[in-house]
Parts: C-alpha cells; structure tokens; sequence
C-alpha cells in the first residue's frame, strides 16, 4: 500500500499581509477564512483539505521555514535580504508592495564632510550597511525598533534607512526620501529540503498560487482599462 503523502505546513504572517493574501491562498485552493474564525486565538490548526497553518509574526516566518518547522511561507523581500536565509523564492506574490529607502530632513540635508561618519538609524542594519559599502561609505548605523523617523528628529541621526509606502509619515515628520535602495513585496519562500521531500505536493503548490497570481494581474489590467473607458463615457 503506498504510504500516505504528509500534508504540507505553511508559516503564514499574522495581519495585513495574511489579508492580502488570503485571496490568493484561496484562489490556489487554500480556503483560510473559515478555519481563522474557527481556530480563534489558536496560532497552529488545520485546514479541512489537510494542510497546517502557523501564524507568526511577519519576522518569524523565514526562520520557520528556513529550520524545516514549516514547508512553505509567505515574507516580505525586506525581511528576506536582512535575514539572508537559505530558502527558495519561486513567486512574487505582488502584495504589501512598497520600498526600502534612504530618507533625511528636507531642511538639514546630509553632507559627508573629511573625517565625518554619517549616522543611520534603521530597522534594517545589515540592508543599510550592504548598501553604504556598496557606495564606499563606512556608516555608524544605529538599530531602532521603533519610529526610526524621530532619528534625524532628536538628532540621532543624519539619515534613516526605512520602508515607504505612501511617503506620509516622512512628509509629516519633513523628511524627504533621496534615495530608493530596492522594492519590496511578499514571496512565497519555499523550505529547500521540502522541495526535494515533498516535491509533487510542493509543485502543485507553487503552480496554483502562480495561476492565482497571474489571474489577479489579469483582472487588475482588465479593471485598469474599464477605468479610462468609463472616464471618456461619462464626459461623451
């Protein structure tokens, strides 16, 4: 008799990633809403069709993945590059876009001056510090886990290396981006022991949220055109 497949695990980001993506998961067969409603405060259960959820904090999920604990995971590309885990990334999800960025005060812009260290306050040192040195400077960088935009405020700072969605918060803090170092969205990240282990149910996996990825892009053009069309429709 051939021996029952184990089911898949997946690490998922509790909160608005989670939200964003329940659409997909579920477009590739992976109905989560009624088993989050049904599990309540539980941060590990089943999904009727078999598969186990963990939710974890967005941070966590590489490490659950990378360590086996999870097969598969859904993590920002910013996480990815700062932790520099050892995990495979098949598809660009296209959600929680935005962009890791160098930002300063508009009215005390940073000069680099003969014998001065520039001072980064970031979320993200080891992204910050990548990116300096690929730029031949040598910066003190200063790990926040909070606001980094009071960094330059309270003078702690000479630069922040941060996400920007929108760009409010710098503008109403009146800071200004300058530089943009790389955008960021969600990937489905993949445990590289797992794709060899449970290659077929894996494939099935990464295929399906690929069509629902490419069906959501599809509906989003489709949408994008019906917008302008209905503009001129309107002033006829």
């Amino acid at each position: 008799m051939a021996a029952v497949p184990e089911p898949l695990t997946f690490a998922l980001p509790k909160g608005r990633i989670l939200e964003d993506a329940a659409p997909l998961l579920a477009a590739a067969g992976l109905d989560l809403l009624p088993a989050l409603e049904a599990a309540g405060r539980k941060l590990l259960f089943d999904l009727p069709t078999g598969e186990k959820i963990l939710l974890v904090k967005p941070v966590d999920v590489p490490t659950y993945v990378e360590h086996g604990i999870a097969d598969l995971g859904i993590a920002g590309l910013d996480t990815l590059l700062e932790q520099g885990r050892d995990l495979y990334e098949p598809v660009d999800l296209g959600i929680g876009r935005c962009r890791m960025c160098v930002a300063e005060p508009g009215d005390r812009p940073a000069r680099l001056r003969r014998g001065m260290t520039l001072r980064v306050a970031t979320k993200y040192p080891a992204c910050a510090l990548r990116h300096y040195r690929s730029k031949g400077i040598q910066p003190d960088i200063i790990p926040l886990f909070g606001s980094v935009e009071l960094g330059p405020i309270t003078g702690l700072a000479d630069q922040i290396v941060d996400l920007v969605e929108s760009g409010e918060t710098l503008r109403q803090n009146r800071l200004v981006e300058v530089e943009t170092i790389f955008e960021v969205s969600s990937r489905l990240i993949v445990n590289a022991a797992s794709l060899r282990l449970k290659q077929p149910a894996v494939s099935r996996t990464i295929s399906s949220m690929r069509r629902a990825v490419a069906q959501r892009e599809q509906a989003d053009e489709a949408q994008s055109r019906e917008v302008p069309s209905r503009k001129a429709a309107a002033v006829q």
